[in-house]
């Protein structure tokens, strides 16, 4: 099975339009453009009955202490965890390709739909937890919602947009699920998978 995006190449840098945030030579970061990639998949198995797609970036620090704070950065030593932009699943098995722009296109405060979509059911990506609480911006965010690592991380960040080949038509989840759950629920159907990864940062020393 192959994954493939005409938005960036395997292992190199996402382009900002697909970002949550970009660098902002005063503020750090600002609101970027947030559209999702383009994203095509091919040679997969015959037996394939439907595909669930899961995007996560697993270079998120554990600790938020240092995050985003003046005068400190975010080590590289630090244990890192999952992060997920994007949650997807019972996408027909005749669907090979989602267009860029067509499931993000912007920042939505307070976050885009979940639930059942043109492509599939849609969970909700941990922007939710990140603006839990935030007057301005808390809410459940379905869908994608792009890169806005720690502008003062000392690593780069990598996303991974895993395909997933599954041996059934539907995956029984409901409410605002995350991805986590989504790993749990898919992994006794899973026939195949791929991915394509992108890398990011909002740090402009490694840039």
């Amino acid at each position: 099975m192959k994954v493939s995006s005409q938005s960036f190449e395997n292992g190199q840098v996402i382009p900002k339009n697909f970002a949550f945030c970009k660098i902002d030579a005063e503020q750090h970061c600002i609101f970027s453009d947030n559209k999702n990639p383009e994203l095509n998949w091919s040679d997969f198995p015959a037996e394939t009955k439907s595909f669930a797609i899961i995007c996560y970036d697993p270079d998120v620090p554990s600790v938020g202490d240092d995050v985003n704070q003046e005068g400190k950065s975010v080590s590289k030593d630090l244990p890192r965890v999952d992060f997920f932009h994007w949650v997807l699943v019972n996408i027909k098995a005749n669907v090979t390709n989602i267009e860029e722009g067509s499931v993000s296109e912007g920042v939505s405060p307070r976050g885009k739909q979940a639930g059942m979509s043109d492509l599939g059911v849609t969970g909700v990506n941990d922007y939710t937890n990140l603006f839990a609480g935030d007057p301005d911006m808390g809410g459940f965010y379905g869908g994608y919602d792009g890169p806005c690592p720690p502008w003062n991380d000392e690593i780069i960040h990598h996303y991974h947009f895993v395909v997933y080949a599954l041996d059934t038509e539907y995956i029984d989840i409901k409410g605002h699920f995350k991805g986590q759950s989504l790993r749990d629920a898919i992994k006794d159907h899973i026939i195949d998978q791929a991915e394509i990864v992108g890398t990011y940062t909002l740090n402009p020393n490694l840039r």
